[in-house]
């Protein structure tokens, strides 16, 4: 199992190099497809799929996703689509009903929004300034704390943390990922400080946030476990062998990735 989830990673890795280092369309398009593929998985989960409400929420992925590269709503009334689709769904709920519950409709709204609006941050990072670099961040901070509280869990671990939800993880290991996370980033950042062209000082305040984003990532991969618990399931998917489905791996890259971007974003304002 260690050795299929290395091999699992490794790959992960080289395809988030191959899509991310060029940004722009290919970024964009490959955070659509995941963000579809991660809402089908989701919306496998509350039976809805392949009905009504799921292909809306997959048309309406598409559609965020393409306001994101040619704006044409404005950035002003990001929020309409939003608006327009919660009563889309609203419509397709009364015309089925009552065929679904309130809460596959309130899922579905749910789901685009935890899966497809928040994967995105990935692609919004990347477009800030200095966003090459600054992306990696949310990499660094989600599966970077991950590695790190699983060593430091292994060796240190005797405090649980979530005993019912999760009770492998522990508060040691947890504070390990944070610190790990804070101490990769700091590195990270200092390695190429001179081709960002910022302060110390800089690199201090991105390192913090990096380790806010730690501690947020936790809770994502907690909730994560917290819905799969609810709905008895293991795993969201089985399309990466060793780790699951896209919901499985990117649980806490979905809630760092905002965090990182509107963090960074007031540092970066300082410059």
């Amino acid at each position: 199992m260690f050795r299929t989830r290395l091999i699992s990673g490794i790959i992960l890795v080289a395809i988030a190099l191959a899509v991310i280092i060029p940004g722009n369309e290919v970024l964009l398009i490959s955070t659509c497809i995941i963000s579809l593929i991660g809402l089908f998985e989701f919306y496998r989960v509350l039976g809805i799929e392949k009905a009504n409400l799921g292909i809306i929420g997959y048309i309406f992925t598409i559609l965020y996703y393409l306001q994101l590269e040619f704006d044409f709503l404005k950035k002003a009334h990001n929020t309409a689509l939003f608006i327009i689709f919660m009563i889309v769904l609203l419509i397709f709920y009364v015309i089925s009903y009552p065929k679904f519950n309130s809460e596959k409709a309130f899922g579905a709204f749910f789901g685009f929004f935890y899966v497809a609006v928040m994967l995105s941050f990935i692609y919004l990072t990347r477009q800030m300034p200095h966003g090459e670099y600054l992306v990696w961040l949310i990499f660094l901070c989600s599966w970077g704390c991950d590695t790190c509280a699983y060593c430091v869990g292994k060796l240190f671990g005797k405090h649980k943390m979530t005993p019912v939800l999760s009770p492998h993880k522990s508060v040691e290991g947890g504070i390990g990922g944070v610190v790990g996370a804070i101490i990769l980033t700091f590195i990270y950042l200092m390695v190429l400080q001179s081709r960002m062209h910022i302060r110390t000082l800089d690199v201090v305040l991105l390192s913090l946030s990096a380790g806010v984003g730690a501690v947020i990532s936790m809770f994502g991969d907690l909730a994560a476990s917290a819905i799969k618990r609810n709905y008895e399931i293991k795993d969201y998917g089985k399309i990466i062998p060793g780790h699951g489905g896209i919901m499985d791996r990117f649980d806490s890259v979905i809630i760092t990735a905002p965090i990182i971007y509107y963090l960074a974003t007031f540092v970066l304002e300082r410059i």
